[in-house]
């Protein structure tokens, strides 16, 4: 079992006027097999939160902690988090034009594992992956995200997630932008993974319906760059029928 522990992260982003605060002091535990839902308002630093995980430049840790199974994350450079088991489906998915998702796919796992997987098994690994997302079989011959639409790149995110089998896996508002029946193959493809692989999730979302889909373990409402309440699956369906009036308002907004 891996944990991936959060601890007093603050984090800020540098603007015209200096250094803004965004994470105020964050605070979270996972474990492998569970799914924690972090879900509030606009502006609350919910994709800070996912992009400092990462590793993304635009953001600087200014002080607290995040360990892998004891490991420093923070003194990891972007690729040695992925090597150590972090992955990150991302809001919005760049393109890559030139590069095809078959030779992407199978360079990243190469970078991931230390080794190339072997052609015969992983060229059935990846098409029964892309059968079972219901993804053309002619992707894999495409440029990365270029020319997709909004439901087939976060399809791409989650054939990643299911073909690299990360330790664990930061959905960045997976469901944004994704119709009815989109929004149940992604998860679909999520539950699959956790099934097959035990992979720990931390699902961002602003709306509840993904978790019909998916179902939480915890349930964290972020708020002004940090945890303001933390729950089970009830606290979720509290939020459907409140919103997050009563959090709104209390303190400004940290970030988009």
């Amino acid at each position: 079992m891996s944990t991936l522990e959060i601890r007093d992260l603050h984090v800020s982003v540098e603007t015209k006027e200096g250094p803004k605060p965004i994470l105020r002091g964050v605070d979270l535990t996972i474990a492998s097999g569970q799914t924690h839902a972090i879900m509030g308002p606009n502006g609350s630093g919910k994709s800070t939160l996912a992009s400092a995980l990462a590793g993304h430049p635009k953001y600087t840790v200014t002080s607290g902690s995040v360990t892998l199974d004891g490991e420093d994350v923070l003194a990891m450079s972007v690729d040695e988090r992925a090597r150590a088991g972090l992955f990150l489906a991302m809001q919005y998915p760049v393109e890559v034009p030139g590069v095809s998702v078959a030779n992407f796919l199978r360079t990243a796992k190469t970078a991931i594992s230390g080794e190339a997987p072997a052609l015969r098994t992983w060229g059935k690994e990846v098409k029964g992956a892309m059968e079972n997302l219901r993804m053309d079989p002619a992707f894999a011959e495409r440029s990365v995200n270029e020319g997709f639409s909004g439901g087939e790149k976060k399809r791409h995110e989650i054939l990643q997630m299911e073909l690299f089998k990360p330790r664990f896996a930061i959905l960045d508002e997976t469901d944004s932008g994704l119709d009815v029946d989109a929004l149940r193959v992604v998860s679909e493809g999520v539950n699959r993974a956790k099934e097959n692989t035990e992979v720990g999730v931390l699902l961002i979302t602003h709306y509840t319906r993904i978790l019909r889909y998916i179902k939480p373990d915890f349930v964290h409402v972020f708020v002004d760059g940090k945890i303001a309440e933390e729950g089970g699956p009830e606290l979720a369906e509290r939020l459907e029928e409140e919103g997050y009036d009563k959090y709104v308002g209390k303190t400004a907004p940290a970030s988009v």
